[in-house]
């Protein structure tokens, strides 16, 4: 799928300064994490772009890990129900983890997996996030990595999907409303 996609009604991110963005977050979680016990905790699907593009940027040891939560369905707004579909296979007990998601928009699932994750004990949870939408989380997070902050609108591209379309697309553009209107 290439720039001009006929579904796409601007490209807001592009592949360029995608590249750039997260070779500085890789620079600077790299300089922040050194020494000490990195997991990165991928969120599928979306987030797989992100995360095999950040840890090429990162110059420390860590380890990765995936987990599968649900809380869109084939929606293109948040339901606010988070369910895990795959849990991790990795034990993150004394650890410190890294989540790495592809976007914040109510930040219910990242709330979510952080509270999890401690409760799980991991020895600090941080998040990366490659899209923060504006003025669109139900409570403020503060979190150190962030890629770009975007007009809360509904995206698509490096990931991103609507109903498991447009995930291919190598930058993040603002889906035409038609696409979704009635869903």
């Amino acid at each position: 799928m290439a720039a001009g996609h006929p579904d796409i009604e601007r490209v807001l991110v592009t592949q360029e300064q995608l590249a750039e963005r997260i070779t500085a977050m890789g620079a600077a979680i790299s300089a922040d994490y050194r020494g000490r016990d990195l997991l990165i905790i991928g969120v599928l699907k979306g987030a797989a772009w992100f995360v095999a593009d950040l840890t090429r940027a990162l110059d420390i040891d860590f380890t990765v890990d995936f987990m599968a939560v649900s809380s869109y369905g084939n929606a293109h707004k948040s339901s606010g129900v988070v369910r895990i579909l795959k849990d991790l296979d990795t034990p993150i007990e004394g650890r410190h983890v890294l989540i790495a998601e592809d976007i914040l928009d109510t930040g219910l699932t990242l709330k979510y997996l952080a509270r999890n994750f401690r409760t799980r004990g991991a020895a600090s949870v941080e998040i990366a996030a490659c899209v923060v939408k504006e003025d669109a989380q139900e409570e403020p997070m503060s979190i150190p990595y962030v890629g770009f902050v975007i007009p809360n609108e509904f995206v698509v591209g490096y990931g991103l999907d609507y109903s498991e379309h447009y995930r291919g697309l190598p930058y993040i553009g603002l889906l035409k409303p038609a696409i979704y209107e009635g869903n």
